[in-house]
């Protein structure tokens, strides 16, 4: 176990103290991962099996062996932070069959993508929380629309507190790990994430003692709340990346030429790791797949962040054929779930040193874990 991650857990572990006089970590999962276990977290909530970013996709995650669940954080017109994956509501809610919201509908261009439907910015959190969730991917996760319409939309503050009352209830602390999104759009419409996020965090007293781990794809906001927390006993930061030529948002915004792929060279990663804890690259970009389809050799990211000092946790493993590579593919179709082949994959990668991972189902994540 690396330095950093020995003393993250070690000073966590001593320094909180459940509702009930139990100190943090006695049965965390999220604090023992450091002890020589590869971390899980809950992408979005278990969204295999449950509408994303939704109480039931959060509560089934914990409840199948996750170390830390996942809220991406936007903001609303009054400058409320709710879970969605981007601002984009239309794929994620039931906002196209209210008539009342149609003269919502906008075209944007957010973060380089254009979309045309409904916003979360365009929303009150009293509007926003008439909506309710439902399966982003009906077509590949068809069991999971009959979900559809049975929970809201989600705070920053709520899923803070459902995660509280889960550790006040069974004593097993839940480690968080919110991902600021599209953090330069909504600053330049007049809406920044940065300080209302830092305030919660401030003003809880389980975000001041459970495992945090705070992600972007953006440079500048993890610089700005390092800048702010300082090195904090139970906070790691997240860089994450993508692959190639690809440019982060502020740096786009500012002008600037740095692109993801120089942020993953050893001088890029040594800078990473003088604001950050943790790299985050996508999994091909740690073992890329070959003309076949099949997993080819790792590349050496994983050793070279290593090396600069940083963890490495990777996105996002999920159980369908169709996000499979090819080795770990059976002949049910594409949208089958093949739980066999996506535990033999997370745990290529788990052999190539990665430190933790995102999963769309926790219960396949945890058994790949254990072996």
């Amino acid at each position: 176990m690396s330095m950093q991650r020995r003393h993250f857990m070690k000073t966590a572990a001593a320094s909180a103290v459940l509702l009930g006089g139990a100190p943090f970590g006695l049965t965390s999962t999220a604090l023992a991962a450091g002890k020589g276990r590869v971390e899980l977290f809950a992408h979005r909530g278990a969204s295999a099996l449950r509408p994303e970013h939704t109480l039931a996709a959060y509560a089934k995650a914990i409840a199948d062996g996750a170390d830390y669940i996942e809220p991406d954080l936007v903001i609303t017109k009054d400058g409320v932070l709710v879970a969605r994956h981007e601002a984009f509501l239309s794929e994620t809610t039931d906002v196209a069959s209210r008539p009342e919201f149609a003269g919502k509908r906008a075209s944007k261009s957010i973060d380089g993508k254009p979309q045309n439907g409904w916003f979360v910015e365009d929303f009150t959190l009293a509007e926003l929380k008439t909506l309710r969730a439902v399966e982003r991917l009906p077509k590949v996760r068809p069991q999971n629309t009959a979900y559809d319409g049975m929970f809201q939309i989600l705070t920053w503050e709520e899923i803070i507190d459902f995660a509280a009352a889960h550790a006040a209830t069974t004593g097993q602390v839940i480690g968080l790990i919110p991902e600021l999104k599209h953090s330069t759009y909504f600053n330049s419409i007049g809406l920044p994430l940065e300080d209302r996020f830092l305030n919660i965090i401030a003003a809880h007293e389980y975000t001041r003692r459970c495992p945090l781990e705070i992600q972007s794809f953006e440079v500048a906001n993890l610089k700005y709340v390092r800048s702010v927390l300082g090195k904090r006993h139970n906070v790691r930061l997240m860089q994450l990346v993508e692959r190639g030529d690809v440019r982060p948002a502020d740096v786009v915004a500012a002008g600037g030429e740095l692109t993801f792929g120089k942020m993953c060279s050893k001088q890029g990663l040594r800078d990473i790791a003088s604001y950050a804890d943790v790299v985050a690259p996508p999994t091909r970009a740690l073992i890329p797949l070959l003309a076949d389809g099949k997993l080819g050799q790792p590349t050496s990211l994983i050793a070279d962040a290593h090396e600069a000092g940083l963890l490495v946790h990777t996105w996002t493993f999920r159980p369908e054929n169709r996000f499979l590579a090819a080795d770990f593919r059976d002949d049910k179709g594409e949208d089958a779930r093949n739980e066999k082949g996506s535990v033999a994959e997370m745990q290529r990668y788990i052999a190539a040193g990665i430190d933790g991972f995102f999963s769309d189902d926790s219960a396949l994540g945890r058994k790949a874990i254990s072996g």
